[in-house]
């Protein structure tokens, strides 16, 4: 459980409850001065995903954003659910299992341009306040085998942590040639329609 600062720009009485334990969510949210409650949601993405064989790459993050946000029982706040996944050459996917799928995922992404999908869904009390799925497309440079084990090596678990294998704010800055893109849709939280979302609720300062 993690607790945000106190912000004057906040108008709700209770922090925002983040439906997960993203570093780079929480970063985000923490820089932005939104005071939050991190409860990491505890749900099947495999079987979801699974369930939703044939659906685009959108639909299948809007779905496991809602329910992270769903799955979080937190009477009266907001609560808020993120997920991403990333697409490229029609095939979606999203957090390697292991080492071994987290570097085939790498040598399929060398050289290739990849979209990924930050989707958000914003709930009280089970209810759909606000939902989207942002865009950002990133090219990765050609990687060396060399390459790909150093970085695996290096990035150990978190290599894991995130769809197509890298955290843009850290090493995984090393593995691209071009980016375009909101930076915090990169990160996995789109600030800007949540901000857009949060002030129509009257939870932050207009």
């Amino acid at each position: 459980m993690t607790k945000g600062p106190s912000s004057p720009f906040w108008r709700e009485s209770a922090p925002l409850v983040l439906a997960s334990k993203s570093a780079g969510r929480r970063a985000a949210l923490s820089q932005a001065a939104i005071p939050f409650e991190s409860i990491p949601a505890e749900i099947d993405e495999r079987g979801i995903e699974a369930g939703l064989k044939g659906a685009g790459a959108d639909a299948i993050a809007s779905t496991l954003a809602a329910a992270k946000a769903r799955v979080i029982a937190a009477p009266g706040r907001l609560v808020l659910g993120a997920d991403q996944v990333a697409s490229c050459e029609g095939r979606i996917f999203g957090k390697p299992v292991d080492r071994r799928e987290a570097a085939e995922l790498l040598r399929f992404l060398s050289g290739k341009r990849h979209r990924l999908h930050s989707a958000i869904a914003l709930m009280r009390d089970g209810v759909m306040l606000f939902e989207t799925v942002a865009p950002a497309d990133l090219t990765m440079r050609h990687l060396s085998e060399t390459f790909i084990s150093a970085y695996l090596e290096e990035m150990g678990d978190l290599a894991l942590a995130s769809a197509g294998v890298y955290q843009i704010e850290g090493l995984g800055a090393q593995l691209f040639s071009k980016v375009e893109g909101d930076h915090w849709t990169i990160m996995g939280l789109p600030l800007i329609p949540l901000f857009e979302a949060l002030r129509r609720e009257g939870a932050l300062l207009a």
